[in-house]
């Protein structure tokens, strides 16, 4: 389990203090207080340094916390687990017991958090994902091009008559990589060097389309989003829920 370390400034709190004078021939009049006045009198309840030093701690911790995703926390429950900790007062969890419920609510509120951006990915990218539906759908009716049952399209740029690899070989291979609107992302023919993997540790599209192609063959993929990078995209340079076209060349089977 990560630790979660905390940054704490701590700060104090500068209280000014005014004398008034009296005069015996003259009542005292009461000031209005200035600007600087208004600014040095405390509206946080913090009464001393162990009160900030206290209250930084704990927006530390919940700041923190709710990066992980967790919305809300039994906040007595929480201060009484940090002042037995910080006392050395025996704990009314074992270290192993308090460790499954943290990684239990961890993961609960990652899930949440995972399907909350999704739920607002699929909004924000519904123009590209329908782009790429409405591509393959024209796409799949020019002469040439083949569909398979996952949705997988394929064009046979030049046949080879070598072996077909399976999922578990690791293959050479040149490759082009673009979006639809023609934009490359990836290219081993730039870089000026074939590259090789394991066929089953690539993108589906990949590790389907590729086990298709006799060594020396070069096909022309059209890859939907879910089996390429999904609904997360890949870095800056593919959006979630894009549509990717490959073009690739089996140079070898390497074998397994």
């Amino acid at each position: 389990m990560k630790r979660i370390f905390l940054a704490v400034c701590l700060s104090g709190i500068a209280v000014a203090s005014y004398a008034q004078t009296k005069t015996p021939a003259k009542k005292p009049v009461a000031k209005k207080p200035t600007t600087a006045s208004k600014k040095s009198v405390p509206t946080t309840g913090l009464k001393s340094a162990l009160d900030s030093t206290s209250y930084a701690f704990g927006t530390s911790i919940g700041a923190s916390l709710k990066t992980t995703g967790l919305s809300t926390l039994n906040y007595e429950v929480l201060l009484k687990g940090l002042k037995d900790a910080f006392t050395g007062s025996k704990g009314v969890l074992t270290q192993q017991q308090a460790q499954q419920c943290i990684e239990k609510a961890l993961a609960k509120a990652s899930s949440v958090k995972n399907k909350a951006e999704e739920a607002a990915n699929k909004i924000k990218y519904a123009p590209i994902m329908k782009e790429g539906q409405d591509f393959l759908e024209q796409n799949k009716k020019r002469a040439g091009v083949q569909t398979t049952a996952s949705g997988l399209q394929y064009e046979v740029l030049t046949a080879g008559t070598g072996v077909k690899p399976q999922a578990t070989d690791s293959v050479l291979v040149h490759y082009k990589g673009t979006l639809l609107n023609g934009k490359q992302f990836d290219s081993s023919y730039d870089r000026g060097e074939p590259i090789s993997f394991p066929l089953n540790r690539v993108i589906p599209g990949w590790t389907e389309g590729v086990q298709l192609m006799p060594a020396g063959s070069k096909y022309k993929f059209f890859i939907p989003y879910n089996l390429a990078y999904g609904e997360r995209g890949a870095g800056q340079d593919i959006p979630p829920y894009s549509t990717l076209i490959f073009e690739v060349e089996l140079l070898k089977v390497n074998g397994k």
